[in-house]
């Protein structure tokens, strides 16, 4: 394992000079400091075979969903250091409320705690992600823009772990990714939805108060998104699956008690909720009826799910169709 610690206490410890709430620069280097990069030698067939999975998980969700949609405009391949670049960028334009409201009261200090507590969060996230499809929620570019990443080394790992072969595993982590990249081409609508109650999120949380009712919405949004996703791959991947389920299911509840509490500080446990539930709500509209039908959540926001309507899904048939 190749860190430089060094670098990331270095880091943490120049932010106290910077301006902000959070040191974003030094976010990243604390936080590359402290991972492993990882491998990023690609041969020809294995870039092939990520552009060829993502291919076929394109045409299998179009065929499966009925929803025509472009692949995101950036697709790449990436080491940890490469994730956690692109997430850095991320978490400072969904922050950017916070940073407005200064850096209390001792702000040298106060940036320091924030810079090193992001970075510890990046680090983990960078070991343990392994595809991401990125929206580019609260861009200012082009609102189309939206990205697929995929961090080989952790893929390579976990396929290992797992004990499955690599290029099976990589095709079933691009139908996941390709699966969102689905739902955002059925909803138009759905970028500025997330941003919204994103910003209306955070800003509550500048001023010192918290919106039930806007992360109760942000949930259940993700939820569907979630769950949609998993009833899609598991529909449209070309091979059989079940032991790929089984165990992805089985790491996202396991791990070392270390990683089990950092799951449970980031919310992924909630993550892992949301996965569950919402996958039950999709598979019980398609089962009863079918996946047109469960494609009508994309519709309008209207017909998102509510909170009540995910754990009962014919009140949504009932009002939706």
């Amino acid at each position: 394992m190749s860190t430089d610690l060094a670098r990331s206490v270095r880091a943490v410890a120049d932010a106290a000079d910077a301006t902000g709430v959070v040191d974003w620069d030094g976010v990243a280097e604390a936080a590359k400091g402290a991972t492993d990069a990882g491998s990023f030698t690609l041969s020809t067939s294995e870039r092939a075979g990520f552009a060829d999975d993502v291919r076929a998980a394109r045409s299998g969700l179009r065929e499966t969903s009925g929803v025509a949609f472009p692949l995101p405009d950036q697709i790449e391949v990436q080491n940890r250091h490469h994730w956690i670049d692109a997430n850095v960028a991320t978490f400072t334009r969904v922050m950017r409320p916070l940073e407005q409201q200064g850096g209390g009261l001792f702000p040298g200090v106060a940036r320091s705690v924030n810079t090193g507590t992001m970075a510890v969060t990046l680090s983990f996230l960078a070991r343990n992600v392994l595809g991401q499809y990125d929206p580019l929620l609260l861009a200012d570019g082009d609102e189309t823009d939206h990205g697929l990443y995929f961090v080989r080394p952790n893929v390579r790992r976990v396929a290992t772990e797992l004990d499955v072969a690599y290029p099976r595993f990589r095709r079933w982590i691009a139908f996941h990714e390709v699966a969102h990249a689905a739902e955002f081409g059925a909803a138009p609508w759905l970028s500025t939805y997330l941003e919204r109650r994103m910003e209306e999120a955070v800003e509550s949380l500048a001023e010192g108060r918290f919106s039930r009712e806007t992360f109760r919405e942000l949930d259940t949004a993700m939820t569907a998104v979630e769950g949609y996703a998993e009833l899609l791959m598991d529909r449209a991947f070309d091979g059989s699956y079940a032991d790929l389920r089984r165990k992805l299911d089985a790491r996202r509840g396991g791990g070392d008690p270390v990683t089990r509490l950092f799951r449970r500080l980031l919310g992924m446990g909630m993550k892992r909720r949301q996965y569950e539930r919402g996958a039950a709500f999709f598979e019980a509209v398609a089962d009863q009826t079918d996946i047109e039908t469960a494609s009508l959540v994309w519709d309008a926001p209207e017909n998102l799910p509510s909170d009540e309507e995910l754990d009962d899904p014919e009140r949504w048939l009932a009002r939706v169709v």
